[in-house]
């Protein structure tokens, strides 16, 4: 079982994937989109589906800070119906208030990265968090 966590926004999607047992999150990819143009970029999601053997995938749900539901949440769930047409796999949703804080938290604590490279990886790291944060959670269901 590998699942794909994607960190959907209206520019681009990071990409990370869990391993085979799925217990880990690991970064890939940021993939350039372009929502105003209904430029998904499928096939780039396609490509990585078959390369990692996906079977699943788990997107980010943006909601507010006070639990409700504003557009970029419309446009995730959007682009999970658009996953489940073309590719016919499960899509699962994790709340992911915060991970782009978190994320960016970290690589300037851990890393000391640059505010430059950061914008160049950030949303990578945020589709890791969000993708261990849902194993995190299954695993703890199973138990």
């Amino acid at each position: 079982m590998r699942l794909m966590g994607l960190d959907v926004g209206s520019r681009t999607v990071g990409v990370s994937v869990s391993d085979l047992l799925g217990w880990t999150a690991q970064g890939v990819e940021i993939i350039s989109i372009n929502e105003d143009e209904k430029d998904f970029r499928l096939d780039r999601v396609a490509e990585l589906v078959k390369k990692y053997e996906v079977t699943g995938f788990v997107l980010g749900l943006p909601k507010n800070m006070n639990n409700t539901s504003g557009p970029r949440v419309d446009a995730a769930i959007a682009y999970g119906d658009m996953l489940k047409d073309k590719f016919g796999l499960p899509v699962d949703y994790e709340d992911e208030r915060l991970t782009t804080v978190e994320a960016e938290r970290m690589l300037i604590e851990q890393a000391d990265t640059s505010r430059e490279k950061r914008k160049k990886v950030i949303d990578k790291v945020a589709s890791e968090l969000i993708l261990q944060s849902y194993l995190d959670r299954k695993g703890k269901l199973v138990k």
